[in-house]
């Protein structure tokens, strides 16, 4: 099994090596809470098993009647939640985020996850799609997650994370006919999430100055600028609310038109399709004092916060041009400044791949689990599978010249060594390139000179048909001596 000696300083954004040989799993179960020492064991078995059975189903994974049996009954107990399942993650993230340095980016969104089933009812509806005249009614779970990561876009695990269902779904626009979404308290609405999620992660890491929590335009909410007040946090948001600002006679928009160019920033991002384009910006920013929502005046406070606009300097003829209007509590006095924040709100579609290793590599919306609970705790459980796949992958990138026992075990080492040969290009890559390269190889991964680093998916292919061959090499040697 993977181990998890964590890279020194030269590697931003991980522990140093503890000197002992627990595994990944064991480090991230060590410090889980549950009510009983036996779900504890239980737990530790079933990360190990989906660890060394990616995207397959429980019963594939535990390989026997009785361990499916007992996998079920865990994900069925009354005595278990996502909480308990992550207590230990969370506890090993703020390890990795106190044995690393400078600012580190908490992003947050919302997935969720759909199911078919005979009885929707049992585990919650989440919302319609299909035809407009012909609406079908989705049933599923809603996920809000907080994940940390360096500036260099290593994630070191979550921080936080909600899973809901909705009983009765209403759209927006319904809500609107009936009552002015202004009106209701926060605490009433969905939204309040990004805020719960904002202090459980700033709480867990103990470290307030040194978080900011990114969100899209779903996170341009009054309240979250107010709380991260509150508990001395930062935050960087993609804004769609033109609010009031100054004295109340004009709003930001109309300061921002007023602001001259600064400066021109080129940023790689991607289309609708996902395919990489390179896009130069326009930059502009300004200082405001900015006033919370009319009907909310007499609860909150005005606040002197930062507007940063980024326009596409050209309007491209095959896709929409690309307009982004954030906003933080952190000064930004210079285009360098400005760039920055750009670059770090551009981290926040590390959080959608994250979610995507959840839905594409492990397979969470193929379950048949029956009821919101089981599935929650069943995808608590691939959040630890997904976070290490990603992790792998974010490592090779952003510290190649590290050594591989940083991330592998010497058995893993020599076993990759026996199976994939050196080329002349391996032979010259960086140690840790190297040997995750070959992980990337045994996943489908061509290794041609013009190919870009491994993705997530060739990674857990990889990872998946390394832990079959160790497998088969134990049994083999227990077998022949």
């Amino acid at each position: 099994m993977t181990n998890s000696r964590m890279a020194s300083a030269s590697c931003p954004g991980h522990l140093s090596s503890s000197g002992d040989e627990q595994s990944w799993i064991e480090k991230e179960n060590a410090a889980c809470v549950f009510r009983d020492e036996r779900l504890k064991k239980r737990f530790r078995l079933l990360l190990e098993q989906f660890w060394g059975s990616m995207g397959q189903t429980i019963p594939f994974a535990c390989q026997d009647w009785a361990s499916t049996k007992a996998a079920y009954r865990f994900f069925a107990n009354d005595h278990v939640c996502e909480q308990d399942i992550l207590s230990g993650h969370f506890q090993a993230t703020n390890e990795r985020f106190a044995g690393s340095r400078g600012p580190i980016l908490i992003l947050q969104d919302t997935t969720t996850f759909s199911y078919q089933r005979d009885q929707p009812e049992r585990i919650g509806f989440i919302g319609k799609s299909g035809n407009l005249s012909k609406p079908l009614t989705q049933c599923g779970i809603l996920m809000h997650s907080s994940l940390a990561v360096t500036t260099e876009g290593v994630p070191l695990g979550l921080a936080a994370i909600k899973f809901w269902t909705r009983s009765k779904f209403k759209g927006c626009n319904a809500l609107k006919k009936t009552i002015n979404p202004t009106r209701v308290p926060i605490e009433e609405k969905e939204s309040y999430r990004w805020l719960e999620n904002l202090r459980q992660s700033t709480a867990l890491f103990g470290d307030p100055q040194r978080c900011i929590h990114i969100g899209d335009r779903e996170s341009d909410i009054y309240e979250l600028f107010c709380t991260a007040a509150d508990v001395g946090t930062h935050f960087l948001v993609r804004t769609c609310v033109d609010r009031l600002a100054g004295d109340g006679g004009h709003t930001i928009a109309q300061e921002m038109d007023e602001v001259r160019l600064k400066g021109l920033h080129r940023v790689q991002t991607s289309d609708e399709k996902g395919n990489a384009i390179d896009a130069i910006f326009e930059i502009r920013y300004r200082r405001s004092k900015v006033l919370p929502p009319i009907g909310k005046q007499s609860r909150y406070p005005a606040l002197s916060l930062t507007v940063i606009h980024a326009s596409e300097r050209d309007n491209p003829s095959n896709r929409k041009r690309i307009e982004w209007k954030l906003i933080t509590d952190l000064s930004v006095s210079s285009r360098r400044e400005a760039i920055e924040k750009l670059d770090w709100y551009a981290m926040r579609w590390k959080i959608e791949t994250f979610h995507k290793i959840l839905k594409s590599g492990c397979k969470a919306e193929e379950s048949r689990l029956r009821t919101a609970d089981r599935l929650a705790n069943l995808v608590s459980v691939f959040c630890i599978i997904g976070w290490r796949i990603f992790w792998l992958t974010m490592l090779n990138r952003s510290c190649p010249d590290a050594k591989p026992e940083l991330a592998l075990t010497d058995a893993e080492i020599a076993m990759l060594d026996r199976i994939i040969k050196n080329t002349k290009r391996s032979r010259s890559a960086p140690p840790l390139s190297r040997y995750f390269e070959k992980i990337a190889q045994l996943g489908g991964y061509l290794a041609r000179s013009s190919d870009p680093a491994p993705g997530n998916t060739v990674m857990w292919r990889g990872m998946r048909r390394l832990a079959d061959m160790q497998l088969g090499f134990s049994l083999a040697s227990e077998r022949y001596g």
